[in-house]
This record gives structure tokens, C-alpha cells and sequence, in this order.
């Protein structure tokens, strides 16, 4: 890891700051203009260290380079979207966050004759079922919707179709156990082809879609919503145009689950009363 971050670090140092920043911007643009996917509003040093790995791992020496490529080969294409997009999560991947969404569910979808979950820009299937079981053993799930959405095609076929090596289910019951598990993980799971599949009365509940969350709008009304993952590689206005969809998508009293505290200057802030200080879970109280 650290001689793969000194090669990308020396490509970086060969190209002038102003000249790097200019080719940026038309990979960013050239992205939109042919394949439709807008990172334009992201964190800009976050985007550099994603491209430069994969400009590493190609032997490709400039970020026009690897524009050229991208819109030429569909690999590189590929490549690039998956770089920027969310990490693929593992089952309950972070015991505290799957904590943190528990209560949040107990708190927010008991009330409720139809709770609506959103998992927004989700880390594919290993995020999806985690919130599954949650909600399961909750006695939530039975009347549940669990809408996931992804930003491109790929990922979603990728999501919709996922199963698991045998051996990740049994590497995540640590952890499931951890989160406050109640039975044995591999309970929830059938083997096909010595894969491993969410049994399909849980997996029923998950819907998936893509969804874009730079351009488009609310399309339903959510008891709880969840986007930990994403949000940290977006800029200030990305990141404030993500909170206002939120809140308009968000019923009152629901959950919005995101990466860190609100700021408190933050115009919607009042609105939102946090579970648990200082994590960023919140229950929308206006």
C-alpha cells in the first residue's frame, strides 16, 4: 500500500497543479457529456486520489490519459465509475454503525403500518441485507420496504444478482454479534452453488433502483433514511442539495442516518433532534 501511494503520489507531483486541475475538469465533464454520471460537485482531493490509483493500476501517466480511455473503452469507463462510486460494504461491515441504525429503526418504524427505508447511494448488497436482518429481528420487516438505490446500471445488476462466498457470511458473524445479533448469522442464508443468498422471504423486502443523487428529485416519502457512506466524498453545495432532498423525502419524526453531525448553522438543523450526541444518526422533530 504505501509503494502504491508513492507511485501515485509521483504522478501527481509531474503535473503542474493549474495544468492537473484543468485536466480534471474535463474528465469531470467528459463524464457527464458521454455517459451521463456527475462528479463535478464532489470533494476535488478525494476525486484525485480515486483517479490517480486507477491511472496507477493502468499505467496510465495524466488524467487526460485517462479521459482518452475512458471514453474510448469501456473497461477503463467502468474502471473509473466503480473508483468514484461507494465501496462495496461487507455484512455488518461496521458493528457500531449497524448499532446506531438499529436503534434508530426500534425508534422511528414501530409506529408506522407501511415503514419506508431508504439506503441512499447504498454499498450494495452487504449494506441492503445487514438492514434486512436488522429489521427482522425488529418484527419490522414483514411490513417493510427497503428501497435501495445505486448510481449506475452495473452496480445495480451487480446488487440485484449478489451473492456471497460461503466464508464471508461466516468472517461476518463476529461482527453481527457485536451489532447485537440475536441468533446465528447463517441462519438468514441459503447455499446455491456454494454461494451464499439472502433467504428470499428477507430479500423480497429489498427493492433496487438506480438513482442519482446529484440530479434527481424525491420520489417518496421515508420513515428512514440512510446515507453514511457517500456523503463524506461530497463538496459543500452537493452535500447541502443531498440534506435538502433528504428532508423533503423524510416524514415527521422519522431517521436520517449520515456521516457526521449536522452544522449547527446549517439552516435545517433545528429541524433535527440526534439520537444518540455525537453520532449522526437524528429524528426529524419539525
Amino acid at each position: 500500500m504505501a509503494g502504491d501511494m508513492g507511485a501515485i503520489d509521483q504522478l501527481r507531483r509531474s503535473t503542474a497543479p493549474e495544468l492537473e486541475e484543468l485536466e480534471l475538469e474535463l474528465l469531470l465533464e467528459g463524464l457527464v457529456r458521454r455517459y451521463g454520471h456527475d462528479f463535478r460537485l464532489h470533494e476535488r482531493s478525494q476525486l484525485k486520489r480515486k483517479l490517480y490509483t486507477v491511472m496507477q493500476q493502468r499505467g496510465l501517466q495524466t488524467l487526460s490519459q485517462l479521459l482518452d480511455r475512458a471514453l474510448h473503452d469501456a473497461a477503463v469507463c467502468s474502471a473509473v465509475l466503480r473508483a468514484l462510486s461507494v465501496a462495496p460494504a461487507t455484512l455488518f461491515e461496521d458493528p457500531q454503525e449497524a448499532i446506531l441504525l438499529r436503534e434508530a429503526a426500534q425508534a422511528s418504524l414501530s409506529g408506522s403500518a407501511l415503514p419506508r427505508v431508504w439506503l441512499a447511494d447504498c454499498a450494495g448488497a452487504g449494506q441492503a441485507w445487514t438492514t434486512a436482518i436488522i429489521l427482522h429481528e425488529l418484527g419490522l420487516l414483514n411490513r417493510a420496504e427497503i428501497h435501495a438505490t445505486v448510481s449506475s446500471d452495473e452496480l445495480l445488476d451487480e446488487a440485484a444478482d449478489a451473492s456471497l462466498p460461503v466464508a464471508a457470511v461466516a468472517a461476518g458473524h463476529q461482527h453481527y454479534v457485536q451489532a447485537g445479533g440475536r441468533g446465528k448469522l447463517e441462519e438468514y442464508f441459503q447455499i446455491q452453488d456454494g454461494r451464499a443468498v439472502l433467504l428470499p422471504a428477507l430479500r423480497c423486502r429489498i427493492s433496487w433502483a438506480q438513482y442519482n443523487l446529484v440530479t434527481d428529485a424525491s420520489f417518496n416519502e421515508f420513515q428512514m433514511i440512510a446515507c453514511q457512506r457517500a456523503m463524506p466524498a461530497f463538496g459543500p453545495l452537493l452535500r447541502a442539495r443531498v440534506l435538502n432532498l433528504f428532508h423533503e423525502s423524510l416524514s415527521l419524526f422519522g431517521a436520517l442516518g449520515v456521516d457526521r453531525p449536522l452544522d449547527e448553522a446549517d439552516t435545517l438543523a433545528a429541524d433535527y433532534q440526534a439520537f444518540d450526541p455525537p453520532h449522526p444518526w437524528y429524528k426529524r422533530v419539525a
